[in-house]
């Protein structure tokens, strides 16, 4: 008897975007349509050769845009995807740009299974747009909103960025009024990062404006309270989420809470495909070839496109996890942190939980170990304390 599929997390990556945007470090290139076409045929390979081990319960299409893939792409994968028996995940989420997303796909998408779309909304204002170089206007945002709506799609999301270069603390109390009276049922609300090797790094570096910390802290104390007030509850730094009945009001964790992405905050095996993808399962962290042309090659060759491997040590695993999951409210529950690492949280990083707690950081209550509110504004650094040598 072949044993039950142990991985129930995938992730595959898209590739193409219309242009690269100047804060963007993933890895993305211009869309044609011989290199998507073959792309496609080299995921359907990748897919044949992972299908013995994974039973997706939560399926990710991230990018990239995958909304450029056309309609006969899409039904390629629906296809696929249909032949390895993984028509039903729970939650299944494509990311969109507006640009991109027409509502003959929209259609295609929620009639192929999909039924969580994430917008990639970043900002309200039209020059704080184009300052990201964002190929989308603020209309469109409102057209696909609605397009996605009229699709039949109950579960969205809104990404949105704030501490954007020449963005006020106005403009983004702007933003988030417009985006938050849309009603989406998930906000991910990230502070600009500077990624090295993007044109907003070296921009930057040469001193062609400053990061003013002061304004990004009272933004993110106005994310704070202006969801709170429309309903949605943060669950983890960034991520906001609505509750779908009132049976959820009381868990940890929202029930319109991307499953997907509490997996990996919670330690949980997961499989990466499409070119720079990564997995982590059974205790090896493995990536693939972060080349177009080179992950289709591979695959075509039969071979799978992977260029780096990691064997962690169980207790420098068990220590990124606890940094992951420090990023969500409810913290670890000290149960559940055993089951996954087979550590105990209070033992191996006593120290380090009892210094946080004496700086106001973090609570150790009786179950479970949390940062408190003003913890989680500085999670990276506190994070750090909990990361072991590999």
């Amino acid at each position: 008897m072949n044993p039950e599929p142990a991985v129930h997390s995938l992730y595959v990556h898209v590739p193409f975007c219309v242009r690269k945007c100047g804060y963007c470090a993933f890895y993305s290139e211009p869309a044609s349509p011989a290199l998507m076409d073959r792309y496609v045929a080299a995921l359907r390979r990748e897919m044949d050769l992972v299908a013995a081990d994974l039973a997706p319960c939560t399926v990710y299409f991230g990018g990239g845009t995958p909304t450029l893939l056309s309609l006969g792409q899409w039904e390629d994968i629906f296809h696929a995807m249909a032949q390895l028996g993984w028509t039903a995940p729970g939650e299944w989420t494509v990311e969109c740009n507006p640009a991109t997303v027409s509502s003959d796909q929209a259609r295609l998408l929620r009639a192929g299974g999909v039924n969580r779309m994430s917008i990639g909304v970043q900002s309200l204002d039209d020059a704080l747009l184009a300052r990201l170089e964002r190929v989308h206007t603020r209309e469109m945002v409102f057209q696909t909103f609605d397009l996605l709506r009229a699709a039949g799609f109950d579960n969205l999301n809104l990404d949105l960025m704030f501490a954007i270069p020449g963005q006020s603390l106005a403009a983004w109390q702007a933003t988030l009024a417009e985006a938050l009276a849309l009603g989406s049922e998930h906000l991910s609300c990230y502070e600009v990062i500077y990624e090295e090797d993007t044109p907003l790094f070296a921009q930057l570096q040469a001193g062609r404006f400053a990061v003013d910390e002061d304004r990004a802290c009272d933004m993110y104390e106005e994310l704070l309270s202006a969801a709170a007030r429309h309903g949605y509850r943060q669950y983890e730094i960034a991520n906001f989420a609505k509750h779908r009945g009132p049976g959820s009001a009381g868990a940890d964790i929202p029930d319109l809470a991307c499953r997907h992405n509490v997996n990996y905050w919670r330690g949980g095996d997961f499989c990466g495909l499409g070119p720079g993808a990564t997995s982590y399962i059974g205790g090896v962290r493995a990536r693939n070839v972060a080349d177009t042309a080179k992950y289709c090659q591979q695959l075509e060759g039969g071979a799978r496109p992977i260029e780096f491997t990691e064997q962690l040590s169980p207790l420098a695993r068990a220590g990124e996890l606890a940094a992951f999951g420090l990023r969500m409210n409810a913290g670890w529950p000290f149960a559940e942190f055993a089951r996954v690492t087979g550590f105990d949280l209070r033992r191996e990083w006593a120290a380090e939980m009892e210094s946080l707690q004496r700086q106001g950081l973090a609570c150790i209550e009786p179950d479970r170990f949390r940062l408190t509110p003003r913890g989680l504004q500085f999670a990276d650094l506190a994070a750090e304390q909990f990361l072991r040598e590999a």
